[in-house]
């Protein structure tokens, strides 16, 4: 368990260098902090608009902030508040085409240095990897919500 733990820690400590964030915003040709980009991530990942409050649930983040990033990225044209079909009195958010380039420009920059970083795995290597990562943060969050209802 040691060794997985260090490597989980140094995955994390690479994944969110601010540094790193710099260069792929820079690369992708987009000015975006990187609280925005995970919500137009969240976004970009849903089928349908969502509400303030299961914007704010996936990002694990008080309601009051996502308030205020929404209306930062609404004035920049990256997302759009729309109705919402259940509740005439709420709204939801939606990505615009802008928002949709953004999330693709950065995408594509990460995409190509992971290729260049995972070049020498086989493509059996690559699945097996996704498939594990996958199932351990399937399990980390099966196990976290077991915890909170513990509390």
């Amino acid at each position: 368990m040691v060794e997985l733990e260090r490597a989980i820690n140094r995955l994390a400590h690479l994944l969110t260098r601010v540094r790193r964030h710099d260069r792929t915003i820079t690369a992708a040709g987009v000015n975006v902090d990187r609280a925005n980009v995970s919500l137009l991530r969240v976004l970009a990942d849903t089928d349908e608009p969502l509400r303030l409050g299961e914007l704010a649930a996936r990002l694990d983040v008080e309601a009051p902030h996502v308030t205020r990033q929404v209306q930062r990225l609404e004035r920049t044209g990256f997302v759009a508040r729309v109705p919402d079909p259940d509740d005439r009195r709420a709204q939801r958010v939606r990505l615009t085409p802008a928002g949709y380039d953004v999330v693709d420009a950065i995408r594509e920059v990460i995409h190509e240095s992971m290729r260049e970083a995972l070049a020498e795995w086989t493509s059996e290597d690559l699945r097996l990897l996704a498939t594990l990562n996958h199932r351990m943060v399937d399990d980390f969050c099966e196990h976290a919500e077991r915890a909170q209802c513990e509390d």
